[in-house]
């Protein structure tokens, strides 16, 4: 969510932007899972990709769209299924910052170029040979796929905070999870709950395999399937590109600064970042926890108070009555306590030892006796 927040807020300028979908054939997508950097590569290839259709589009090379690419390793199920989500803006900035709106995407030539880059990594990383390449270039389907569906209009800031929250969504859901068997077996359902037809054996609809809506797995294939989606430490699953660049923006306030000879304020560079978490509770539970309870004005924050300061917590809860005042109560006296637990099982007095009932007295046994007379 603080992701999503931050594009939606802070990186994505007000302009139209659309969704791109690129995949891959499964045919290289083993090499992704043993071989994580490739994943960044084939993030490189479509920012080249989309950068040079745009450019053709307009023809000019002194303009860039802003682009924001997400690493995806799952699907609907659990399976190894790596693919690049893009959230890039309908159109280009120039370096004065002007906005130039384009048209839709060439999908075919973005699929041959696309097609094309992915073949040119491969092969210069030594995942496959030449004949490999020549050989998938025959297929009627080459398993490589680009999609622009979605489209968000200009101003639709919910609208991309909801798709980033989508592309940055965890690959396993305890909600999906709909039974554990006897024998420790996993059954996992699909995102989607729909039913779906029956193939036609003699259509193309079996040529990709059949469309599957739950998976069933022992334990430990199970937990192989999940874990293999953990990216190592340090791997960078978003990555921005162009006018969304991370060194983008602080480009742009030096050359504005530099044009007007006045240096940037310090209130100016902040980012807000210090109130995000009374953001995110707020939209997770509905409260305002920088809202005062008496009189619903807004609160700021005046001091950290960290752990080593006891004597601190202590003076502000014993100014708001919440510090106990009397010290802990001392451990009871052992005849004090012989005479609650005789108390509790007798009612006659007990001024005299012959008066208790012998019905009630706790008698010590071993295990075994016990056991027998269970």
């Amino acid at each position: 969510m603080l992701t999503a927040t931050h594009v939606a807020e802070d990186v994505c300028a007000p302009v139209a932007h659309r969704q791109v979908v690129l995949t891959i054939p499964k045919r290289l997508r083993v090499h992704t899972r043993f071989d994580r950097l490739l994943l960044g590569k084939l993030c490189s290839c479509a920012w080249t990709c989309l950068k040079a259709e745009a450019a053709r589009l307009l023809a000019r090379e002194d303009v860039v769209p802003g682009m924001i690419a997400a690493i995806q390793t799952h699907g609907e199920l659990l399976h190894w299924h790596p693919h690049i989500r893009v959230l890039i803006t309908c159109g280009v900035f120039t370096p004065e910052g002007e906005f130039l709106e384009l048209p839709e995407f060439d999908m075919e030539r973005l699929l041959v170029a696309w097609q094309d880059a992915v073949f040119d990594l491969y092969l210069a990383e030594g995942k496959i040979e030449p004949e490999v390449v020549e050989n998938m270039r025959t297929w009627p389907h080459s398993g490589f796929s680009v999609d622009q569906s979605v489209y968000l209009p200009a101003g639709d800031q919910a609208g991309i905070e909801r798709l980033v929250q989508y592309m940055t969504r965890c690959p396993f859901s305890l909600s999906r999870l709909v039974k554990v068997g006897n024998t420790g077996q996993v059954v996992y359902q699909a995102e989607k709950q729909a039913c779906r037809a029956f193939p036609d054996p003699k259509g193309d609809g079996t040529r990709a395999g059949v469309p599957r809506n739950f998976q069933i797995l022992s334990p430990l294939d199970f937990l192989a399937e999940f874990t293999q989606h953990i990216p190592p430490k340090g791997s960078h699953l978003i990555r921005y590109y162009g006018w969304y660049s991370n060194k983008s923006p602080g480009l742009r306030k030096k050359t504005e600064a530099e044009a007007s000879a006045e240096p940037p304020s310090e209130e100016a560079a902040s980012t807000g970042s210090s109130q995000a978490w009374a953001m995110l509770i707020k939209r997770v539970y509905e409260v305002d926890p920088l809202s005062c309870p008496e009189c619903g004005g807004q609160m700021k924050v005046v001091s950290f108070i960290e752990p080593p300061q006891a004597d601190v917590i202590e003076k502000i809860l014993e100014h708001c009555g919440l510090w106990p005042s009397s010290s802990p109560r001392a451990p009871p006296e052992v005849a004090e306590l012989v005479l609650e637990l005789d108390a509790a099982f007798t009612d006659s007095s007990l001024e005299s030892a012959d008066q208790a009932d012998p019905s009630q007295e706790l008698t010590y046994v071993d295990m075994d006796t016990f056991l027998e007379n269970f």
